[in-house]
């Protein structure tokens, strides 16, 4: 009986709740951030006496919480109050004026968006939002290819307070003076975790997501010295859920180095984004790229025109790009030959975290 001691019975499991590692899960108590907690709320605070609030950009690099915190402050004001109304969108996903116009009448709750112009649904939003206050979070805002929504918004809803998330402070740094002047937001950087901080997260996260005492110390240390390196608290829970499962799937009752070992093995191929995020036209593009891999991008646009794609040739050009920088696909750049230069889309090699 010792040789199965260490092995997990049918129907046991390591994990006691996987959510909490899934990069867009909403823990009870953001750590290490209380003093960016605090500057947030005082940006919102008095919308709360039915007076304007302050704007901030909030800046710094990926998998540090900018986000996670945002939308922990808006929680917060959705469970203490019915008077300020909140919204959050990504920009990365809307990315045009009338993309976000729909967005912000769909979350309000008015759904007769349809053939309506871009001007016609922003009076339809400020007509709702006019009546209370409002919390705007504009996520990845310098994915936005043009920002007359913020120009409309920052024109004529009366009481609200606007953040801003960007990786790129210089985002921030060329921004046109007429909404610079306009939006005076406070910057705030948020600096990447340190180590004990690092450390702290990531056991919380473990606390509620395995069973007690499946973490062989040195593996967990592992973990942890990855997730330092590579400055991505993401990537730390993708390391411990992707550990887990390694561990699991072999039967072991403990996750092991060599486990971890593997999953960082692992680490390259993944994207954090999840193509839950892509608008439609862009999965319409990304599934052309599925069904017809190692292709060249005349070829892919071919039969995206058969497919009954509307869109221009740079149009799709952009789309492609925007796959390929967000790990979605990747592409090569071939030179010479008798067409001279092209570019080979593949999509066969590139994994998607949402994928496991």
């Amino acid at each position: 009986m010792g040789v199965f001691e260490n092995m997990l019975k049918s129907g046991e499991s390591l994990f006691k709740d996987p959510v909490a590692l899934d990069y867009d899960y909403m823990p009870k108590l953001i750590r290490g951030r209380t003093n960016e907690q605090k500057r947030i709320a005082l940006c919102i605070k008095p919308l709360d006496q039915k007076r304007n609030g302050a704007n901030m950009v909030v800046f710094g690099q990926s998998g540090i919480g900018k986000t996670v915190v945002c939308n922990h402050m808006l929680r917060i004001v959705e469970e203490e109050t019915d008077e300020i109304i909140s919204i959050y969108i990504n920009c990365w996903q809307k990315n045009t004026s009338h993309k976000v116009a729909i967005e912000l009448c769909e979350k309000l709750d008015y759904r007769l968006t349809h053939n309506k112009k871009t001007d016609e649904l922003l009076d339809i939003a400020k007509r709702i939002l006019n009546k209370v206050s409002v919390v705007f979070v504009f996520d990845e805002i310098d994915k936005a290819e043009e920002l007359g929504f913020l120009y409309s918004i920052l024109e004529d809803i009366y009481r609200k307070s606007i953040i801003l998330i960007t990786n790129e402070i210089k985002w921030a740094e060329n921004l046109d003076q007429r909404i610079k002047s306009r939006l005076m937001a406070e910057m705030m950087e948020f600096k990447p975790y340190n180590r004990e901080e690092t450390e702290d997260i990531l056991k919380y996260r473990k606390g509620y997501a395995f069973v007690g005492g499946v973490w062989e110390e040195s593996a967990f240390k592992s973990v942890i010295d990855k997730t330092v390196e590579l400055k991505d608290i993401r990537s730390g829970l993708y390391l411990m859920k992707e550990s887990g499962n390694i561990a699991e799937n072999r039967g072991n009752k403990k996750i092991e180095i060599d486990d971890v070992e593997k999953a960082i093995g692992k680490l390259d191929n993944f994207s954090i984004k999840s193509s839950s995020l892509l608008d439609d036209e862009i999965k319409f593009v990304l599934n052309i790229v599925k069904k017809n891999p190692q292709a060249k991008i005349g070829e892919l646009y071919e039969k995206y025109k058969e497919e009954g794609g509307e869109k221009t040739y740079k149009t799709f050009q952009r789309s492609i790009k925007k796959l390929a920088d967000n790990k979605f696909i990747s592409i090569k750049k071939i030179t010479g030959g008798s067409e001279g230069s092209t570019t080979l889309v593949d999509y066969s090699n590139i994994k998607k975290l949402t994928e496991f």
